[in-house]
């Protein structure tokens, strides 16, 4: 046998026994496919990347996850204040989220939308200054620059009060926080604890799974904020001028708060060892009118929930979906539903940035742009600075806000949340929203797809043979 058969050998025996073991994974077939292409092509460099990206290292940790998940269920019951009847709006899809194994709607009493960083931190500022018992926060991107230094400020001001004060931060994201900046926090009595910190020094890893992707602040157990900013100046005008990115939050009073409360109890003990009780963490039962379904998903989680809840929400809407989202690279599933809808004569329109912060992103996501216009779908490139919103207006009656972008890494590789709200006041003002960013976005064409030269659109479509990874 010569040492090139022998070679050929080892690489057919390597990619069968491969093959066998990613099918056993039970991915999406395109993804299965995807690592089975780079690791036959690129064998060493192939597995060094799926030990970085592929789910083996979330598997030895999906114990404590559980762990965590049924310590927190068993604290924060859910189900007491599920809405019915005449309360609650849009059965069906609110039964989808609770199939898949997340809270029924809950009740709120008060619900404010934001759209920039200015209005959001002041409002979170001045709830923080209003804790009386905690305040819990979790957050991708937690930067050491004017914005973090204002909000952690704030939490010192309360952990110095006497304030229970626990905050969570990915250990990608949140890779600049360093221990001087979170020193005096931890000084003055807070709790910090990092999501699957990836060492260290916590070097950041653009493409590392496994993220803690959500953003959420609990006080008290009756106040929330939710949506699609971290704390970095990057989102306020104050800070950065006209180019601060154009995002959306939403402030949550009542009891739905206590959803989102579970949420961010499951990470902080995943993430710190254990987590409080006492109804002190729980808000009041009962309290508010407005039905809101927290739904987050996970890698750890047999069913993609907010996947799920998207495509239903799409595939069952009467008259109109508007979608804003700064990164889509949708799977199959969802982009069917899109498509579907507009087929059916539903008002579709997809809001995208012109320029988003990531170019293989931007290329992929181009890509799907001339089927979605084929089928009547209306495409937007936001112009003067990146959306970076994740909002989707369904019919009048629903109005969705969170962390979870319409691409596979929100949908399966991160951890997200988002918050339906199912009313009209909230939906009409979100619709609103949407109708203002369409003065500075641009309607994509046919034309100008066509006018592209053959290396632009080599480009997108070896760009979207990585939408699994993306």
């Amino acid at each position: 046998m010569t040492m090139w058969e022998l070679f050929a050998l080892i690489e057919v025996a390597w990619v069968g026994s491969m093959t066998v073991f990613l099918i056993l994974e039970r991915r999406s077939p395109t993804a299965t496919l995807a690592w089975i292409l780079s690791l036959a092509v690129l064998p060493i460099v192939g597995a060094l990347i799926y030990l970085v990206l592929g789910p083996r290292r979330l598997k030895r940790r999906k114990l404590r996850r559980a762990t965590a998940a049924r310590s927190v269920r068993a604290l924060v019951k859910l189900v007491d204040e599920e809405p019915d009847g005449e309360q609650r709006n849009l059965a069906q899809l609110a039964a989808a989220g609770v199939a898949a194994g997340e809270a029924p709607p809950l009740l709120a009493r008060g619900l404010t939308l934001y759209f920039d960083g200015d209005a959001t931190y002041a409002a979170l500022e001045a709830a923080i200054d209003a804790a009386r018992h905690h305040v819990h926060v979790e957050y991708y991107i937690f930067n050491p620059d004017e914005a973090g230094t204002r909000i952690r400020d704030a939490l010192i001001r309360r952990a110095k009060a006497g304030v229970e004060v626990r905050m969570v931060i990915d250990g990608v994201g949140s890779y600049a926080a360093s221990d001087k900046f979170l020193a005096p926090l931890r000084a003055a009595g807070a709790e910090v604890a990092f999501f699957n910190s990836v060492a260290p020094s916590r070097i950041r890893l653009r493409l590392a799974n496994f993220r803690t992707h959500r953003k959420i602040v609990v006080i008290d157990g009756v106040v929330g904020f939710t949506g699609g900013m971290n704390v970095t100046r990057e989102h306020a005008p104050m800070y950065t001028g006209a180019a601060a990115w154009r995002d959306t939050h939403l402030k949550i009073e009542g009891t739905a708060v206590r959803a989102l409360q579970a949420v961010f109890l499951e990470d902080w003990h995943y993430a710190h060892g254990s987590a409080p009780t006492g109804d002190a963490y729980l808000g009041r039962p009962g309290d508010g009118d407005r039905p809101v379904q927290i739904l987050a998903s996970g890698p750890d989680r047999d069913a993609f929930a907010i996947q799920l809840y998207y495509f239903t929400a799409i595939a069952t809407a009467q008259h109109r979906v508007w979608i804003t989202t700064p990164y889509f690279v949708p799977d199959e599933a969802i982009i069917r539903a899109i498509i579907s809808a507009a087929m059916r004569r539903v008002d579709v329109r997809l809001l995208i940035p012109r320029k988003g912060d990531s170019k293989i992103v931007d290329l992929a996501a181009r890509s799907y742009v001339p089927d979605l216009l084929r089928a009547r779908v209306k495409v937007y490139a936001y112009e003067p600075r990146m959306i970076h919103a994740k909002t989707i207006v369904v019919d009048d009656e629903l109005a969705i806000v969170g962390s979870a972008n319409m691409d596979n890494r929100s949908f399966r590789l991160n951890f997200e949340v988002i918050a339906a709200v199912y009313d009209g006041v909230q939906n009409s003002a979100l619709a609103d929203a949407f109708e203002r960013d369409l003065e500075f976005a641009t309607p994509m064409t046919l034309a100008e797809f066509a006018k592209l030269g053959w290396w632009t659109r080599f480009r997108q479509a070896s760009a979207r043979l990585l939408s699994p990874l993306l």
